[in-house]
């Protein structure tokens, strides 16, 4: 396998609205849909559309939802085989608001990530061999992030951390990590200044990096992505689209950045990889659905030449 994914599987509950509502307000909404999300799934999907081999390793709960997550992620062409199926426990669900402008809210339930285990992390170890890249985030218990990144280190694999939700992080972890992928709000409570300019970014990267961090990249949403190693700091500008749903773009980019590095392309082309995937994303409704095909990706990359 070229790509593993170790984290979080949820069913996403989805409300569009005219406007994100204010504390106590009720606000009527557009309309309503459930999709497959998880900031692990979603980037499992991300991988595994851009035709990248992709396992996801995590778990599910023993419930309906359980068993409509792991038919999506086969769907496309997620293997699952290492998921596990809690019974004991609901499967992990976050409430979606999305505006007419595109921006969210989300509030999760973590369900059966909260209880991903050292058995997880041995379902994972057996596939280490045949990995290229990790793919980590931070929605299953942090001691488990730590150890899937020391165990990817044993192996020479690449391990690439979305530092979200946003959660301080133990100083053990930031050598561990090969690339982190915060966007300007997490790259901001990370380094505890607010990033607001390409400046700003520069300077969260080059913290980042103090801290043991190979390559830092920071996604600023419509503005671009800047990223920074010890040689050199860089930035790529954001594509342009018609906004529909930024839920996932994100997750959209670490898979499309995994992609890339899994194809063999050096660091600024797969930024470019992620770049353009988590701009695809947006333009569609919904976290896994919105992830593009290898043809759309394609298309698009060539159409914006």
């Amino acid at each position: 396998m070229t790509i593993l994914v170790f984290g979080s599987i949820n069913m996403d509950l989805v409300i569009r609205t005219p406007r994100l509502p204010a504390p106590g307000e009720t606000i009527i909404g557009h309309e309503f849909f459930t999709a497959g999300g998880g900031k692990g799934a979603n980037q499992a999907v991300a991988a595994a559309r851009l035709a990248a081999p992709t396992k996801m390793i995590g778990r599910v709960g023993g419930d309906s939802f359980g068993v409509t997550l792991l038919q999506q992620l086969a769907e496309s062409n997620v293997d699952v085989d290492s998921v596990f199926v809690d019974e004991s426990v609901a499967s992990g669900v976050a409430i979606i608001a999305v505006d007419d402008a595109a921006q969210n809210n989300i509030i999760i339930a973590s369900g059966a990530n909260r209880q991903v285990d050292q058995t997880d992390l041995e379902r994972l170890s057996h596939h280490m061999p045949q990995a290229k890249v990790l793919l980590l985030q931070l929605e299953i218990p942090l001691d488990m992030i730590v150890a899937a990144a020391k165990l990817a280190r044993q192996h020479n694999v690449t391990v690439i951390l979305d530092p979200a939700p946003a959660q301080a992080l133990p100083a053990e972890l930031y050598p561990l990590i090969d690339i982190i992928t915060p966007n300007e709000i997490e790259a901001g409570q990370l380094v505890d200044f607010p990033i607001k300019t390409q400046e700003d970014a520069q300077h969260a990267a080059q913290r980042l990096l103090a801290r043991g961090v190979k390559t830092a990249v920071i996604k600023m949403g419509a503005v671009g992505v800047v990223y920074a190693t010890a040689e050199s700091t860089d930035f790529v500008p954001a594509f342009s689209v018609q906004a529909v749903d930024t839920v996932a773009a994100g997750d959209a980019f670490n898979g499309g950045l995994a992609a890339g590095l899994g194809e063999g392309l050096a660091l600024p082309q797969a930024v470019r990889w992620g770049a353009a995937t988590g701009a695809l994303s947006a333009t569609k409704a919904g976290a896994q659905p919105s992830m593009p095909t290898r043809a759309e990706f394609e298309a698009f990359l060539a159409s914006s030449q």
